[in-house]
């Protein structure tokens, strides 16, 4: 635990690039999630071999699942905003192909 105040202090303390600083920031987050989960999985089950399992594989399952959630996300924005330009959008498109100019 000690080892990841120190990491939390160094990243608010310092000035390092934003990438660097995100880097830091997700790998304290990953850290805490981990301890978490074991914590939360010890306490249901008293039996440290079964936090440990579930503490390793649940982030990891976890992170699957933002991912996959993420692109769902992103998709669905995609065809939000082609469902917003309309048909407009795609004959002004189709209009521009055919040496049509804008009035």
């Amino acid at each position: 635990m000690s080892a990841f105040l120190t990491l939390i202090r160094t990243t608010a303390t310092h000035s390092h690039s934003p990438a660097s600083r995100s880097a830091r920031k997700t790998a304290s987050y990953a850290l805490m999630h981990l301890i978490v989960a074991m914590a939360v999985a010890y306490a249901l089950t008293r039996d440290w071999r079964a936090a440990l399992a579930i503490g390793l594989v649940e982030p990891l399952v976890q992170t699957l699942a933002y991912t996959l959630h993420e692109r769902a996300w992103v998709k669905a924005e995609r065809e939000t905003a082609q469902r917003e330009a309309g048909p407009a959008g795609a004959v002004g498109a189709a209009g521009a192909h055919h040496g049509a100019r804008a009035p």
